[in-house]
């Protein structure tokens, strides 16, 4: 994700003039093209010139600190008006001390809405929720039959209706009530039907839904792939719904990252989550200040160190750790190790989270240690005992 920004940000911020002081002349160029690589990546055009308004009224006439380059202050504030732009953030959601907590998760059709509400459901459940899922988009009709799937896979209750003869509102009332006779449900996320655009009938549907349920949390699931489309999105279910957060999703693809850095400023609504792939557990708490150094190429240790400790059993490190000090460490508790770690996702993803390492990554793109473990733990599967 942002291969594009970081390039083009790296080559404009290292491109400026080394002086004694900063000043408006010998930071104009490097802003110039900073302006120009945000907009290459799909940020709104008033955004990416406000945003340059105040990295040059912050850089201009800053005096240099001694050991640190004019061209490296300005990285610094770049990074701080990154992270400001963004957030603030508060990852997760606003729960009912008691009773059932409703999040009601919109979108149009294609932006892995369901998906998401699956990847959700694991999500809070990991958290020590109890979530129950609600098939409520009656528009699409793989997308009942998806979410059950998707429930089954997750291992948590979903309320279904065929869609004939059955209106969303209906179905979502029907599925509250079904979670409170189970009892041990205290967290309800609605699936509602998206459209292939925003339409009237469309958000007639969603604000029906809103008013009778009179949900905790409004979510839209924002496909990042689409660019400024994806922040106009959003802009008019805010104004139709009052959104509460959003959930980018689609951010392993090929994606320019405008609409990562657009939408808050756009909608003033905070991104809460992102999606990084298809899989069920690949759904992460959004942070600011880990995704601008992340952007920056300054790598991300903290979500790195995260990664690690969901897949490393500490009892199994430990013995790890004990069997090669006693000589004793086997290719087969290599290839378990090398399992561990390529659960952790992308290796070239997990390596650009190393800082120095995403420069080296750029530099060899055809080097791929994700498919050079595969053939050592295939070499490895291929010896006897």
């Amino acid at each position: 994700m942002f291969e594009g920004l970081t390039s083009n940000l790296k080559s404009a911020l290292s491109g400026l003039a080394r002086g004694g002081k900063l000043t408006e002349g010998n930071i104009r160029d490097g802003l110039r093209e900073v302006r120009q690589a945000l907009l290459e990546a799909d940020v709104n055009y008033e955004i990416a010139t406000s945003f340059i308004e105040r990295v040059t009224e912050q850089a201009v006439g800053e005096k240099v600190l001694k050991a640190v380059r004019p061209d490296e202050q300005i990285v610094g504030i770049v990074h701080q008006e990154l992270i400001n732009l963004m957030g603030p953030v508060e990852p997760g959601f606003a729960y009912r001390p008691s009773g059932i907590t409703v999040i009601m998760m919109c979108g149009l059709q294609g932006s892995g809405k369901t998906t998401t509400c699956g990847k959700l459901a694991r999500l809070l459940k990991e958290q020590g929720r109890r979530p129950m899922l609600v098939a409520a988009d009656l528009q699409r009709p793989a997308a009942i039959e998806q979410l059950k799937v998707i429930a089954g896979q997750v291992d948590v209750p979903v309320h279904a209706e065929a869609p004939e003869g059955n209106n969303a509102v209906k179905v979502c009332q029907n599925g509250l009530n079904q979670a409170k006779k189970l009892g041990n449900v205290d967290t309800v996320i609605l699936d509602t039907a998206g459209r292939l655009h925003v339409d009237e009938d469309l958000m007639k549907e969603l604000e029906q839904i809103e008013r009778k349920l009179q949900p905790d949390q409004v979510i839209f699931a924002c496909d990042a792939m689409t660019g400024q489309d994806a922040v106009n999105s959003a802009k008019a279910f805010n104004d139709a719904l009052e959104l509460d957060g959003v959930i980018l999703t689609k951010l392993d693809g090929d994606t320019r990252g405008g609409a990562a850095l657009s939408v808050k400023e756009v909608t003033g609504v905070p991104i809460k989550y992102i999606g990084v792939g298809e899989a069920l557990d690949r759904l992460e708490p959004f942070h600011p200040d880990r995704m601008a150094g992340r952007i920056l190429g300054m790598g991300d240790v903290v979500s790195l160190v995260e990664k690690a400790q969901e897949q490393f059993n500490e009892e199994e490190a430990a013995d790890l750790q004990n069997r090669m000090a006693s000589g004793k460490f086997s290719l087969n508790d290599f290839q378990k190790q090398m399992a561990t770690i390529r659960k952790m996702g992308p290796m070239r993803e997990i390596m650009k989270m190393i800082p120095g390492m995403g420069g080296l990554m750029d530099t060899n793109p055809d080097v791929d240690p994700g498919s050079e473990m595969k053939r050592i733990d295939a070499i490895i599967s291929s010896m006897t005992p």
